[in-house]
């Protein structure tokens, strides 16, 4: 079985694109040939000639019409797997699939589908309005982007795909990664048969983990780590603020803060207990994780499928999240909850939770070890790719 990877990227390399990466590699694993169309945004925004080239073509992209029908003659797939068509591909291009009656399964990442942004925020806030008036209007009239060309841009080629039914008729499948997100769409008006829940995954390298845990209850000490950890854009609406403001609460306990410095002023005047250690990757972030306490997220909004939780759970460390979106239902509640879940943006709650937490080792030891098994159970590469051989085994034989 041959699969297309259809693909525009960022202009700088996100976690869509590591995720895009995993599954060039998962497939191949699975013994499909591969083939990819990737086109990238990199570059284009810097210039006023690459920014209305990329309002163009966001609506109707006709070079991305071109190269998809040349792809799809030369390669003849029998899957085409879409992620991100914006702006250099174009919805648009999904027509070329449906004329040749090639199936189509869609990644839904995020929440473009049914908002401009597709990041379902406004004012570092949740916002779904264009989901709920079933239109794209809302993005102009509030400049979601903060740019007025970007914001009509964005809403104008949503338009444009719903008005011409790009992705109802073209997908024969989406995948969501959140039931979360599979519930909106079906809110949307898109058809519940055709969306499927399958989630995000990580190439597990920590498999000694369990050993060592035995170890432990064995008698041999090892520390739990020393502080709160924190991965990700130092920004506003990753609720970072909120984090430093619980820090400055509790001078008592160590927090460590790892990623780019999006909005300056929120590492300004630190209290002693904040260490900022820069962007960090590989083994260095490797280190970071294991040695902390626990990690925690305050995002204000939704977010996607935070792969985070999942990274530092093959340390045997549990997440503090908001209780909105796609935490829920991978942090859980109760007995199966691999983490504990504050009330979003409210700092009260989450001081609650990072304290409570900080000195409890014996639940410290108890989630740990919850959100080692999950992702073992549940998100491993092994599950997720048996997941997604399914599904294409069965796109596969229709087509």
């Amino acid at each position: 079985m041959k699969i297309l990877i259809v693909h525009n990227e960022y202009g700088k390399y996100s976690g869509e694109e590591a995720v895009v990466d995993r599954m060039v590699r998962m497939y191949e694993d699975l013994g499909y040939d591969v083939a990819e169309y990737r086109r990238t945004t990199a570059g284009a925004r810097e210039s006023l000639r690459g920014k209305i080239a990329g309002f163009v073509s966001g609506i109707y992209s006709r070079s991305g019409v071109k190269e998809m029908s040349r792809l799809l003659d030369r390669e003849r797939p029998d899957v085409v797997n879409v992620h991100n068509l914006y702006p250099f591909i174009s919805p648009a291009a999904l027509w070329e699939c449906k004329r040749r009656g090639i199936p189509v399964v869609m990644t839904i990442h995020n929440f473009r589908l049914m908002c401009p942004t597709g990041l379902f925020m406004r004012d570092n806030a949740p916002c779904e309005i264009c989901r709920e008036r079933h239109n794209e209007w809302g993005c102009i009239r509030y400049n979601c982007e903060h740019s007025m060309l970007k914001s009509i841009g964005y809403a104008l080629r949503n338009a444009a795909s719903r008005w011409r039914k790009d992705y109802q008729s073209c997908v024969d499948r989406f995948a969501c990664i959140t039931d979360f997100q599979r519930q909106k769409l079906i809110s949307y008006g898109y058809p519940a048969e055709k969306i499927i829940v399958i989630p995000n995954t990580i190439e597990t390298k920590n498999e000694k983990w369990r050993e060592k845990e035995i170890e432990k209850e064995r008698g041999e000490k090892e520390s739990l780590g020393g502080y709160v950890a924190y991965s990700g854009r130092i920004s506003r609406e990753k609720g970072v603020d909120m984090i430093v403001e619980v820090a400055r609460r509790h001078p008592e306990m160590h927090f460590k803060f790892a990623g780019s410095v999006r909005e300056p002023e929120l590492v300004e005047d630190l209290p002693e207990n904040v260490e900022m250690v820069g962007f960090l990757s590989g083994e260095s972030l490797a280190e970071f994780y294991k040695n902390s306490k626990f990690f925690v997220m305050a995002s204000r909004w939704y977010e996607g499928f935070p792969m985070t939780i999942l990274e530092v759970a093959e340390y045997g460390k549990p997440t503090i999240g908001p209780s909105h979106g796609g935490f829920v239902e991978i942090i859980g509640s109760g007995q199966e909850s691999i983490g504990i879940l504050f009330k979003p943006s409210n700092i009260d709650s989450l001081e609650e939770a990072i304290v409570g937490l900080w000195g409890d080792e014996p639940r410290l030891k108890e989630l740990g070890m919850r959100a080692y098994e999950k992702l073992q159970r549940e998100y491993q590469m092994g599950v997720i790719s048996q997941k997604w051989a399914a599904l294409m085994e069965e796109l596969g034989n229709r087509n």
